[in-house]
């Protein structure tokens, strides 16, 4: 490997792979359309691409998660450039105008997610929807379209990591990246009579961990313990992820007055979080099973319309009906007392008497 690159040239150097003149932009006709956008977009179409594959195949409407995406791509947009406002605001207090420059940078996907979930309860919300399924189905296209979308970094010069001279170290022209994101430890390693650092690629090392955890979502789809499980795996997956690539990564976000890494910390919750709330629904679902039931009803119920007597509504709130579980539950009163008579087997006769079955009136 030579030692001077060319400015727009990105190498790999233990890997052999020199790539000379990578643009940052394509230019049709007068319009300049940059490259980040253009990848960012392929894997939004490819992420809603497969979430209505999987809907497709639990049964569901596709045609939901498309209509959904309209909705969910606006309001995430926005989520993110909150978020990396919010903990960088030093770069906008004196010039606040430069928050609606978007083309400038500055997405962070964590408030993409915030908001993306936000959104698509509220959405399920309004169209009567089961929020923990939708949820199930959509984490599919959104680890799928961080994979794709995590390239948009790499076209940018973006969002890699301290010095490193690993197998995948990946060499930048000092020219093409932030000033900010070279931290005195990286410009440190800079060698004399070269014009590049080498840094650890944590975009790439970031799309292939979310394609780990994707082939273990497709692989677990079938064998999920109930709603929501699929969400919690994305959650504590990339949770899991994200908080060793963020804690090498030069471009952090601090919580203010702190130099704690807000995305490192907040991976950490998520990841704890998934793994206590599975283990929670995996008790719950035991308890179920042991009571005859096949699925956790409390996460269906939806409420039904209010009488004006509060003593009543607490009592009469009624689960979304579900044809592949006769036996689930009609009232939180109903679950109360079954879960209470739990671990005694609900007896064979009286599931052909029909005790237990959903009212369908």
């Amino acid at each position: 490997m030579q030692n001077m690159m060319d400015t727009m040239d990105i190498a790999f150097p233990h890997l052999g792979i020199y790539l000379r003149n990578v643009p940052k932009t394509i230019t049709i006709g007068n319009f300049s359309i940059a490259l980040y956008g253009i990848v960012i977009a392929i894997g939004m179409l490819c992420g809603i691409w497969l979430a209505s594959r999987i809907a497709k195949k639990t049964g569901q409407n596709p045609d939901t998660y498309w209509d959904i995406s309209i909705w969910l791509i606006i309001f995430s947009i926005i989520g993110a450039r909150v978020y990396y406002v919010i903990f960088f605001w030093d770069a906008y207090k004196d010039d606040p105008i430069q928050i609606f420059n978007l083309r400038g940078g500055g997405l962070a996907i964590y408030g993409g997610v915030i908001a993306g979930v936000i959104t698509a309860i509220v959405y399920c919300h309004r169209k009567k929807l089961r929020p923990l399924v939708v949820l199930d189905t959509a984490c599919f296209g959104l680890i799928l379209g961080q994979i794709i979308g995590r390239w948009a970094n790499f076209f940018n010069r973006e969002v890699f990591g301290g010095y490193t001279d690993n197998l995948l170290a990946m060499r930048l022209p000092i020219a093409m990246v932030r000033e900010r994101d070279i931290t005195p430890e990286l410009a440190s390693h800079i060698q004399a009579g070269t014009n590049y650092i080498q840094v650890h690629p944590t975009f790439l090392y970031e799309s292939l961990w979310n394609l780990m955890i994707l082939c273990i979502m497709l692989w677990y789809r079938k064998r999920k313990k109930f709603d929501g499980e699929m969400m919690l795996l994305y959650f504590g997956g990339y949770g899991a992820g994200r908080a060793w690539i963020e804690y090498i990564r030069t471009d952090q976000l601090y919580i203010t007055g702190t130099k704690i890494p807000v995305s490192m910390l907040l991976a950490i919750v998520m990841l704890a979080a998934s793994v206590i709330l599975d283990i929670y629904g995996r008790s719950r679902v035991k308890k179920l099973k042991a009571a005859g039931v096949s699925r956790i009803p409390l996460w269906t119920l939806t409420a039904a319309p209010e009488t004006g007597n509060k003593s009543e509504d607490k009592k009469t709130k009624e689960r979304e009906e579900d044809p592949d579980d006769p036996y689930a539950f009609d009232t939180i009163d109903d679950y109360n007392k079954k879960v209470g008579e739990a671990p005694t087997k609900e007896p064979e006769e009286s599931r052909s008497s029909g005790e237990g079955k959903t009212n369908k009136d």
